[in-house]
């Protein structure tokens, strides 16, 4: 009787997980028609509320940012974009409307430090795996050498070099959660944003960020964030005007 009913609680969920997945993809079908007939706030609604209900993906973002672009907002486009190229590192489409719309609202960008060029080629979850496949590494190497009756030369290498490949990529790591496109990176979407050196309207303006700008979120007080702006300044902007790009 308890194994009927657990099958019957199994299957009502496997249907119930059909079932939304199915209303998902009519709701985004929906929504790209409202696209292609050129109603643009009709697909914004659509897209939104997909987003809302945490049905996230590349494509979803992407068209997010294209239908904000249609309406003249520059500073949600590239916010989607953005949030289009952290779920898919290399979405062609995403790169490039991302560089039109930036180009289009004449946003500034974070300047990245050396060491984030550098190791832009790979993703902070390839980095991970790498870390922790040569730590693995060189604990099996260390385990061999305890138990060897004579100690290899090789194995020593190996062991030097698997932890040197484990320093670097966990190093890679923090670098690119802590740059300028890591986990706090955001996007102005406000009009006339103004960064401020105190958490007032009146305080003295530091600098004029046009709405699609970058800014890295340091902390927030109240209504406003304190962020590392675009020039290597600091300030501070209202919290309604920006939005993080990781979810």
């Amino acid at each position: 009787m308890k194994l009927s009913a657990c099958f019957i609680a199994i299957l009502c969920g496997a249907v119930s997980t059909v079932s939304s997945f199915g209303q998902a993809e009519g709701d985004f079908t929906k929504a790209n028609q409202d696209y292609a007939q050129g109603h643009f706030k009709e697909a914004i609604s659509g897209y939104e509320a997909l987003a809302r209900a945490g049905q996230w993906s590349a494509n979803l973002f992407y068209d997010l940012g294209n239908a904000y672009f249609r309406v003249g907002d520059f500073g949600q486009a590239v916010l989607n974009y953005e949030r289009a190229l952290a779920l898919e590192r290399h979405h062609p489409e995403a790169i490039a409307n991302l560089q039109i719309a930036r180009d289009e609202a004449h946003a500034l960008e974070l300047q990245q430090s050396w060491p984030e060029r550098y190791f832009q080629f790979a993703s902070v979850d390839q980095y991970s795996i790498a870390a922790a496949i040569a730590f693995w590494l060189a604990m099996f190497a260390t385990v061999m050498l305890i138990f060897a009756r004579r100690r290899s030369a090789t194995l020593i290498a190996s062991l030097i070099f698997c932890l040197l490949v484990s320093a670097v990529a966990i190093y890679a790591v923090y670098t690119l959660e802590r740059g300028s496109n890591g986990s706090a990176l955001a996007i102005v979407t406000g009009k006339n944003v103004q960064a401020r050196l105190a958490t007032a309207d009146t305080a003295n303006s530091i600098l004029a960020l046009p709405s699609g700008s970058e800014v890295k979120i340091l902390s927030t007080r109240g209504d406003w964030i304190y962020a590392g702006l675009p020039n290597n300044l600091r300030g501070w902007i209202p919290a309604k005007d920006a939005q993080q790009v990781r979810l």
